[in-house]
């Protein structure tokens, strides 16, 4: 589905019509890029939603400042940067980089006027302006990470958390979609709002006294171009196509479909079918084909009765060498091998064992526990990726779980989110090695940035698992799923120990 809607680049309609609605000062268009930039994160991958926001982000601020002085107002870090690119084993220019400098001048020809006009006339407004454009870069992978954790299809953590519960607790099912995303979702709102506070302060102009003070005449040129930039952009688009229509109606099916499947508080309606038989992937194989199949092109009744009309070949809204280029089949090899490190931990005792060994955690009351466990992960997957980060813990907190006779998801899932709070450093993620190789950001910017967002997104994590989740999930209960678990384990020690002595 995210391959469809990038192939007829839905996304970047969407995209530029948020932007047109929030407004043009920095601080409303930090907030428009973090609010569409997450909204697409949460279908299409977070990588993807950062490559495509990017050069968006570059025009308008080509517009805000000029070409010339966007560059002389970076010179200064300029060789600092370069050095902490290579030194990361990042590339200086990116391929999403290489779009952005095939794409500014063509589109915006005026920019080579800029310059003179946006002459700085002191170091404050030079400071102004260079904040500005380290905030708009720096705000868009970090909603792009905010963004992917609201759905389970968001972020591969989410997928691995929901495969992992089905080979521990096969008798599982608080956990889908419908579920997730009222869980999830409101701590992404929550998140971004603080987020874009925190972002705003340090680099969009955001003061206290900032409110009352009366813009210059320079801002309010620089302003009127970037509105204008955003509605040449949007125009270019041309009207909607027909292939769009298709694509939009397909993905709002999808979406309705996956949160009306189960929705717990009412029936949904899997329960027409035989229990076991209907989930989530259900919905997305059966969409998807009909991607394979729906005509791109507005069909015509005439044709159907026309005997002498030409049999030509329509394209479909999504082609199968599309679909080999553009799907991340590296990453569903991966969660594969996940699913199967984990299955090998349990039948092994090697989750058992680990969980053993973390009994002084015991005496720690849960939600202590939660919070350390947080904290624990989103300083671990600063330096590890996201996915090998939640394979080797999700075995170890579902024993931990047991052990302390909480509810499983009560560490799990606080686990799985914060593998997706990776804020302060350029390998920490994807996306912040891709804002970070433009060139004008330093590793200090992020540090000094991402270190309050990863602290707030901690907290506002250990708020939601202690407040609405345990609705949600039923958390205030030790499950029978995880009594038949626990009788599994502690059956398997024995007969491990039995094949020993025959063995012997």
């Amino acid at each position: 589905m995210a391959s469809a809607i990038e192939e007829w680049n839905l996304h970047r309609r969407i995209a530029l019509k948020v932007l047109m609605l929030t407004g043009v000062q920095p601080a409303r268009l930090i907030l428009g890029m973090m609010a569409t930039t997450s909204f697409l994160s949460m279908w299409l991958s977070n990588t993807a939603s950062t490559a495509m926001m990017l050069p968006i982000a570059n025009a308008i601020l080509k517009s805000l400042f000029g070409h010339r002085e966007s560059h002389k107002d970076l010179s200064w870090e300029s060789e600092e940067t370069a050095a902490a690119v290579r030194k990361n084993g990042l590339h200086t220019v990116p391929t999403e980089m290489q779009f952005i400098a095939g794409t500014e001048d063509k589109d915006c020809p005026e920019e080579a006027e800029a310059p003179t006009d946006l002459h700085p006339t002191s170091k404050k407004e030079e400071e102004y302006r260079r904040n500005i454009w380290k905030g708009f870069l720096i705000s868009i992978p970090y909603s792009a990470s905010i963004g992917g954790t609201a759905t389970l299809t968001g972020t591969a953590p989410n997928l691995i958390l929901l495969g992992q519960l089905k080979s521990f607790f096969p008798q599982c099912d608080v956990v889908n979609f419908g579920s997730w995303f009222i869980f999830a979702f409101p701590l992404m709102l929550l998140f971004l709002l603080v987020g874009w506070l925190w972002i705003s302060f340090l680099y969009g102009g955001i003061t206290l006294r900032g409110w009352r003070k009366k813009k210059s005449e320079l801002r309010t040129d620089a302003e009127k171009r970037a509105r204008d930039t955003i509605r040449e952009e949007f125009q270019s688009l041309g009207p909607i196509k027909f292939a769009e229509q298709a694509v939009f109606i397909l993905f709002c099916v999808f979406a309705i479909l996956l949160f009306s499947r189960d929705p717990k508080f009412i029936p949904g309606w899997a329960s027409l079918f035989t229990p076991g038989f209907i989930s989530d992937a259900v919905t997305g194989v059966s969409v998807v084909t009909i991607l394979f199949f729906f005509p791109s092109q507005k069909p015509s009744l005439k044709w159907w009765f026309d005997f002498k009309a030409p049999n030509t070949e329509t394209v479909p809204l999504l082609t199968w060498k599309r679909a080999q280029d553009t799907v991340p089949w590296n990453i569903i090899l991966l969660l594969g091998g996940g699913f199967a490190m984990a299955k090998g931990c349990e039948e092994s005792g090697l989750s058992a064992w680990i969980g053993g060994q973390l009994h002084p955690l015991e005496s720690v009351p849960p939600v202590l526990a939660v919070l350390l466990i947080t904290v624990v992960v989103a300083f671990f997957t600063e330096f590890a990726s996201n996915t090998a980060t939640i394979i080797i813990f999700l075995p170890v907190l579902a024993e931990l779980a047991i052990r302390l006779r909480v509810h499983p998801l009560y560490l799990m899932i606080p686990g799985t989110v914060g593998c997706s709070y990776a804020f302060m450093l350029p390998v920490s993620t994807p996306p912040n090695s891709i804002a970070f190789a433009s060139g004008h950001l330093l590793v200090k910017d992020m540090v000094r940035t991402g270190l309050l967002m990863n602290l707030m997104g901690v907290l506002l994590l250990s708020l939601a698992m202690n407040t609405w989740a345990q609705t949600i999930f039923q958390l205030g209960t030790f499950p029978e799923w995880a009594d038949l678990h626990l009788a599994n384990v502690t059956a398997l020690p024995s007969s491990l120990a039995n094949g020993t002595y025959r063995t012997l």
